[in-house]
């Protein structure tokens, strides 16, 4: 592989392209106020709920993950509110938590997490919490050619590049880009709109790339074939007609510097007005009647765990599995196993959905990139576990509903974020969303979302 401070291919995993320059990177933005602190300790947070708890509180938030802990952060600057955070997990930061191993590699906890962002908000009011790394996140698919049927890394999502490289084509400007592109699409008769995922996928990249890429990949995520899921979940199917292989086009691009939960720790670590307890469950407090007096309740749990008690189906989620792996020698130069941070493998060949590297990033511990030795984790989709993905088909739309309609008769109760949402949010619309939740507080007094969630991006 190319020599240099990532060995990389050239590219792929850096965050910029001087990163030769002085081995340095440029554009780092933002601040970090455990780093600058004299003395800073995280005095907030405790373990469980037995000590140093207040007799009442402003605002109770249940989760202390983006959502819960943005409001948490904005009412107590902004406005002086008191406010206690509980957390069944042992940790802050929801599933954004990252740590460093004993290996001395970052690692998360529960899945690759790559911060991007078109909103100027949002961009500003994180730089609060962290320097950030400017990174370009580009992914790497296994994926067999046409012809021989021989797997051959190409990006995702797809590019003009990836097509040659799958079809044999020598397609050179974005306008053949766009013919081929145009002469793959398979439209629904009658001018009618795509019914589910399979047909939405074809109007979109034609049958060769939704069968050599997203088919099986999209089975072994949701567990279903596409023509079993709304056609929401392929409508937005990326169709490059560059040679563009950034997986995300959006202006604001980044890494945390020292990691996602030292973020969290800045939000809410040390702050007077913010008691956070982990390993704590609200609904066992609830039930023994000990949770402290409050005048709200922010909820960011799952909807329907909070309203078990009715006795309503669950809502469908899926979760994720990883299988982590140390290598000490990884062979070539001993540094990196795969030529990216994420190589996907959409083939129904192989039962796990992608491998992540996490030495890849350029936040990693000083000198981990020049270190033998490397950590994988490859990523299973799994019915079982922690929820990630709500599964979008018209009978989960239609119990949410009934769950919504439950939840905005809730008195002093907000249902905030992606799992009270039963929505899929990036990390910046869940900030987004918890931002505007504390907007309409200001306005109106009332502690709830601003906008729907279907109207924070995909499905």
């Amino acid at each position: 592989m190319p020599q240099g401070p990532f060995r990389t291919a050239a590219g792929v995993g850096r965050a910029e392209h001087p990163w030769c320059d002085a081995n340095a990177v440029q554009g780092i933005e933002g601040v970090d106020e455990l780093g600058t602190a004299v003395d800073y300790t995280l005095k907030s947070i405790e373990h469980g709920i037995e000590n140093n708890v207040r007799d009442r509180y402003d605002v109770i938030i249940v989760g202390a993950g983006l959502s819960g802990c943005t409001i948490a952060e904005r009412l107590s600057r902004e406005l002086g509110k008191t406010c206690l955070v509980l957390e069944r997990r042992a940790h802050i930061g929801g599933n954004c938590y990252d740590y460093v191993t004993e290996h001395g590699i970052r690692a998360s906890k529960y899945g690759a997490h790559l911060f991007h962002t078109k909103h100027p908000r949002v961009w500003e009011y994180v730089k609060r919490f962290s320097e950030w790394i400017p990174f370009d996140h580009r992914v790497r698919g296994q994926v067999a050619r046409e012809a021989d049927n021989t797997k051959t890394l190409v990006a995702i999502p797809p590019t003009m590049d990836t097509v040659n490289a799958l079809f044999g084509t020598n397609i050179k400007t974005e306008e053949e880009m766009e013919a081929w592109y145009a002469s793959e699409r398979i439209f629904p008769a009658n001018g009618a709109d795509p019914a589910n995922g399979e047909e939405a996928a074809l109007t979109r990249v034609g049958p060769r790339l939704y069968e050599a890429i997203f088919k099986h990949y999209t089975k072994k995520q949701w567990d279903k074939y596409p023509e079993e899921l709304d056609a929401s979940v392929l409508m937005r199917l990326p169709c490059r007609t560059s040679t563009d292989d950034r997986y995300f086009n959006d202006p604001w691009q980044a890494l945390p510097k020292r990691g996602y939960t030292r973020i969290f720790e800045n939000m809410i670590g040390n702050d007077a007005n913010v008691d956070v307890r982990l390993e704590t469950d609200f609904f066992e407090m609830k039930r023994l009647g000990t949770l402290p007096k409050h005048d709200l309740l922010v909820y960011t749990g799952q909807i329907d765990t909070y309203y078990a008690a009715l006795g309503m189906p669950k809502l469908e989620y899926r979760s994720l599995r990883f299988e982590e792996e140390y290598i000490e020698d990884t062979g070539d130069d001993g540094l990196f196993y795969q030529e990216a941070m994420v190589v996907n493998y959409p083939g129904a060949d192989v039962p796990f959905t992608r491998i992540v590297e996490y030495k890849h990033v350029p936040n990693q511990p000083e000198g981990r990139h020049e270190r033998p030795g490397t950590l994988i984790a490859r990523e299973y989709s799994s019915a079982e576990g922690e929820p990630y993905y709500p599964v979008p088909n018209p009978e989960n739309r239609a119990l949410y509903e009934r769950y919504a309609e439950l939840a905005a008769k809730e008195e002093g109760v907000a249902f905030v974020g992606r799992l009270a949402s039963y929505k899929y949010f990036n990390m910046d619309e869940a900030i987004l969303n918890a931002l505007e939740v504390f907007d309409n507080f200001m306005e109106t007094g009332v502690l709830d979302p601003k906008r729907a969630p279907a109207e924070f991006g995909a499905a």
